[in-house]
Order: C-alpha cells, then sequence, then structure tokens
C-alpha cells in the first residue's frame, strides 16, 4: 500500500480573513499533486500548515495512519516532511556542501567535520542533479536559479516521504526545469508523495497526476489531470472566464518621442549595449536567465558601475551615482526578486508605497499622516489591492498583491514617473493577477510612461511589448517589432552567439 497524507477538516483564521476554510483532500505516494489556483487561495498558508510554520486553528494531519502535530517546521522535517518555498531558506556565507547537509554533517573520529565526506557526498548529489557547481563555492555567490536548486537538492539528501514544491521553477532555466522533472519522475517512481505548487499550466500537465483547485481560502474541486483542460482549469481558478487575455487588452496606439536612449552601455557584466525607449512603448527585453537584462536596468538605475557608454533622459546626458539619483530624475525599477530588493516585508503597505516620498510627506518636523494615508489608499484602490487596511503588513499579502504594492509606489503622484522598468513582474503570480498586470502595463504605457518588460515567459513578451530587445551573454542580439516577432525569431536571437 502507497504512503498518503490526508489533510483532513484544516482550518486557519487571521485577523479580518479565513485564510482556510475545511480544507480536506488526500495525497498518495507515486503520484504528483497539483495546489492551484490564484494568489491568496490559501495556497501558501496549506503549505505553512504542511511544514509546520503554523499550527491549523483545527483539523488533522493524518499521515500513513498516525494524526501527526508540529509546533516547529523541525518536527515536519523529523517526520518526513519536507517543504522548499520559493523564498530561499539558505545560509549565503556557507558553501555548498554545507548548505546541503547543514542539517546531517558528518564528523570524524575526533568529532570534527569531516570536508573530505562532506565534499564527497554534496559531490555525488551535484552530480545527479547534473549541475557543474564547485561544492565549496559560498551559496551567496550562485545565481538566483542555482541556489533554488540546492534548496531541492537540501530536500532530496533528506530522503523525505512527502515533498512539497512552491513555484520551484520560477528562476530555472529550461535545462535546469529539465533536470527538476527528471529528480520529480524519479521521486514518483520511488513512491514518494510529491505536492507541486505552480502558476505555470504547461508545467501542471506535463508533471502532474492529480489537480486541487482552491479559491478564497477552499477547496472548488479535485480532477485527474488527463481529464481537464487549461481553459477548464482557469476558470474553476478565478471563477470565471477570462478568455484570450492579450486579445482583450486596452492597449496604447500614440507612441511618443524617445525618452530614454542607451549607446555602448558596458558594465563588469554588459557590453556595448545600445537601445532607445519612446514615451507610450512597452519595451520587452528576452533572452535567457543570464543573458545581462537585469545587469542593464541596473547599470541604468544607478546600482551598477559603468564602466563606459552613455545614457540621456528625453535628450540629456545622465551619469546616475545611485538609484536615489535615478529615481529622482524619474526613472523606477521594479526588481526581479520583490521580497528581497523590492519590498521591506515586515512594514506596512502604507509604509512600502511611501518610501520614496517621504521627505515629500512631511509636515514641519512630523510626517503629515493623513496625506500618507491617502496615498496609500490610492494606490490600493487603483491597483485592486486585495486587503482588509492599509496597515497589513506587506509579508502577510499575497505574491500579486506585493508586486501590486510596488506598482503603486513607483507611479504615485508624489512622484514623477517617466520611465518604469519591469523585471519578471509576473513571476509567481496567478493567471488573473497576470492578466491585471498586463492591462496595468499597457495602461501605463496609455499615460504616456516609457515601461521597460523583462520576462522569461516569452510568450508575454511577444504579446505584451511593441518592440522586442533580444540579448545573449551581455549584448544585444537582435531587435524585432512585435507584428512580426515569432517565438523562433526570438529563441534564435537569444541562442546567437
Amino acid at each position: 500500500m502507497p504512503d498518503y497524507v490526508h489533510l483532513k477538516g484544516i482550518n486557519k483564521a487571521f485577523p479580518g480573513v479565513q485564510a482556510l476554510s475545511n480544507i480536506d483532500f488526500r495525497m498518495e505516494g507515486g503520484y504528483v499533486t497539483a495546489l492551484i489556483g490564484e494568489n491568496g487561495a490559501g495556497k501558501s498558508t496549506l503549505l505553512k500548515v504542511l511544514s509546520g510554520e503554523i499550527r491549523p486553528d483545527s483539523g488533522t494531519i493524518d499521515f500513513n495512519g498516525k494524526l501527526l502535530s508540529f509546533s516547529h517546521p523541525q518536527d515536519a522535517i523529523k517526520a518526513g516532511i519536507s517543504v522548499i518555498y520559493q523564498e530561499r531558506q539558505l545560509f549565503p556565507m556557507l558553501s555548498v556542501m554545507e548548505n546541503i547537509f547543514i542539517d546531517d554533517i558528518p564528523v570524524n573520529r575526533f568529532n570534527l567535520i569531516s570536508r573530505s565526506e562532506l565534499k564527497k557526498r554534496a559531490t555525488k548529489i551535484l552530480e545527479k542533479f547534473g549541475l557543474d557547481i564547485d561544492p565549496t563555492e559560498p551559496v551567496g555567490r550562485l545565481s538566483v536559479a542555482h541556489q533554488q536548486m540546492i534548496e531541492i537538492m537540501k530536500a532530496y539528501r533528506r530522503n523525505s516521504k512527502v515533498i512539497a514544491f512552491d513555484e520551484p521553477t520560477a528562476p530555472l532555466m529550461d535545462d535546469e526545469i529539465d533536470t527538476l522533472f527528471r529528480i520529480i519522475e524519479e521521486l514518483k517512481a520511488e513512491g514518494k508523495i510529491v505536492l507541486y505548487v505552480s502558476h505555470r499550466m504547461a508545467e501542471i500537465f506535463r508533471i502532474t497526476d492529480r489537480l486541487v483547485i482552491m479559491k478564497d481560502g477552499k477547496i472548488v474541486t479535485t480532477r485527474e489531470t488527463a481529464s481537464t483542460t487549461e481553459s477548464e482549469l482557469v476558470s474553476l481558478m478565478v471563477g470565471r472566464d477570462v478568455g484570450d487575455t492579450y486579445k482583450n487588452l486596452s492597449r496604447n496606439d500614440k507612441i511618443g518621442e524617445v525618452v530614454l536612449e542607451v549607446n555602448g552601455l558596458t558594465t563588469e557584466y554588459v557590453r556595448d549595449v545600445s537601445f532607445k525607449l519612446h514615451k507610450g512603448e512597452v519595451l520587452g527585453f528576452a533572452g535567457l536567465v543570464g543573458a545581462g537584462r537585469t545587469e542593464v536596468m541596473r547599470a541604468i538605475f544607478g546600482d551598477d558601475k559603468i564602466i563606459s557608454g552613455e545614457i540621456k533622459l528625453e535628450g540629456k546626458p545622465v551619469h546616475f551615482q545611485s538609484p536615489r539619483e535615478a529615481i529622482d530624475a524619474g526613472i523606477m525599477l521594479c526588481p526581479e526578486d520583490r521580497k528581497e530588493l523590492g519590498l521591506v516585508l515586515p512594514r506596512s503597505i502604507s509604509d512600502n508605497i511611501s518610501i520614496p516620498v517621504l521627505k515629500k510627506l512631511k509636515k514641519g518636523l512630523f510626517m503629515d499622516r493623513s496625506a500618507e494615508v491617502k496615498l496609500a489608499e490610492t494606490g490600493v484602490a487603483k491597483y485592486n489591492i486585495k486587503t482588509p487596511t492599509i496597515d497589513k503588513r506587506t509579508i502577510e499579502l499575497s505574491g500579486g498583491n506585493q508586486q501590486k504594492v510596488i506598482l503603486a509606489r513607483w507611479t504615485s503622484d508624489k512622484l514623477h514617473t517617466k520611465i518604469l522598468i519591469l523585471d519578471e513582474p509576473t513571476k509567481g503570480i496567478d493567471v488573473g493577477t497576470k492578466a491585471e498586470v498586463y492591462q496595468m502595463v499597457c495602461d501605463l504605457a496609455k499615460e504616456g510612461k516609457g515601461v521597460i518588460f523583462i520576462s522569461s515567459e516569452l510568450t508575454e513578451v511577444l504579446n505584451l511589448a511593441d518592440r522586442i530587445i533580444v540579448m545573449h551573454d551581455g549584448r544585444i542580439t537582435g531587435e524585432v517589432m512585435r507584428e512580426e516577432a515569432t517565438e523562433e525569431k526570438v529563441l534564435a536571437l537569444a541562442m546567437k552567439e
């Protein structure tokens, strides 16, 4: 008989919201169960219950006939349950091998760390995952994608019976995704219980066997993956038919003069990058992970040192020494890693929206609280941020609503935004919220702002951008207009040496 986990009658409430309501479903070994739903549906809360990070108000976790109760995540790990979150739980200063074996470091007969044995074990796992990484390298020096793979290796190494993946492919390249799916297939063949959380429909239909669809903290239905379709699944998730997302967009058809001109930009990471951005234009940047798209934007934003080249804003040369100078000039950046670089998660929605304009909200020596409240409430209303109050901590919001907080910050009437750089703005958010973000991008362009849109989801770039810049290995390899852009053409440029 295969292993099983049965979540029975799980309920969890937070102030002002019922996060989980009578959750009841069963997962079995040898199957990959998908947990899907819009941001805010309750998926993350349920994962935290499963991992022991939070305790449910009521309900039970039945694991092979044994009722489990966790007071701490370590209790879940000891019971054979590992949850791999989007937020990496690594020690940046420690090596790859130390992170993989953090709770099982081999020691020698003198009870000292056996680095040779540690390296041997880590090398074996790295080879299984097909990663050419030095096991002694500090994790903090690795790419986001490789750090994610280290997280997965930690769970794999523990030989857990239950492994839950929370948006595991968000930072991964195609070959790394293939490696991950190969590992998941092996786990499945070994009889492991695999829970897979993702917003990417192609992945869900490729790797999962069963579906658990959530909405507003409740289970809508459960299905066999093979017996449903993408359109049916989306309709169940969002409670409505989203139709053809891109065809329904209200686009800007009045692209204006050049607002940003970059000539021969060279940094430690990119070389000889040149392009123009027009007012009212959505300029897409495509390329494989590591192509240099983010690094170009960091240089423009005053965050990376420029070795050579020129940047012109509205025809005038600029050279920002810091992001503050870029912001004051009207250039705003929504970073790829919104949790680490874009938000102060423990602080409120109001605090996060007002961060760049605190000086403008002062009345004498003190903050003008009424002005701050008005700023935040305007942003919440404009972007339909789901929250009972502007004082809610940002860490408690779903990924999609966190992204909206950043948009509200950079487009407030206290700032004179001329250019908005969006780096992977839809990463980790659901299909319904994605459609909202797409229209928000188009609306910003209709306001006359120049928008730079970076995404690893090629379909987004092809359908949203007016013009597409393609990068490979730190340089621009081509430029394509939306009318003539195809997936094959962009990919060819993205892999061009």
